[in-house]
């Protein structure tokens, strides 16, 4: 994979609350999850170009992707609920950071509350 502009990503998704990650060899896809249930997703399109996929509220990708070239449906997930940014682009860091942030409150939202709680307590 080619370089990109978000070294920081990878610690960054695992300092998240709970967060662990797994490798799947048949998509070549780095994911990241909490509870696990996958909130992010590195990997390539279809060309290979590297791509991080995130969980968004629907309003808010929307918006982010009519902000930013960037940042499109989600590569492989259901278009509504999941976003794909590119890591070759120009998506300011902290924009970056609060998808990640987003995507992961999402995912933990889903969880049971017992699941929530247990993922809390041992995160600090």
């Amino acid at each position: 994979m080619s370089q990109t502009n978000y070294e920081w990503l990878d610690a960054y998704c695992l300092s998240q609350t709970g967060a662990t990650t797994d490798y799947q060899p048949d998509w070549e896809a780095t994911r990241y999850l909490v509870g696990g249930k996958m909130f992010a997703m590195r990997c390539g399109d279809k060309e290979g170009k590297p791509i991080i996929t995130l969980k968004l509220e629907p309003v808010f990708g929307d918006l982010l992707r009519q902000q930013y070239e960037h940042i499109v449906p989600g590569y492989y997930m259901n278009k509504m609920h999941w976003n794909s940014l590119y890591l070759e682009g120009d998506v300011p860091d902290d924009v970056v950071q609060t998808m990640i942030r987003e995507s992961h409150r999402l995912v933990l939202q889903s969880l049971s509350k017992k699941m929530q709680k247990e993922i809390e307590l041992a995160g600090g």
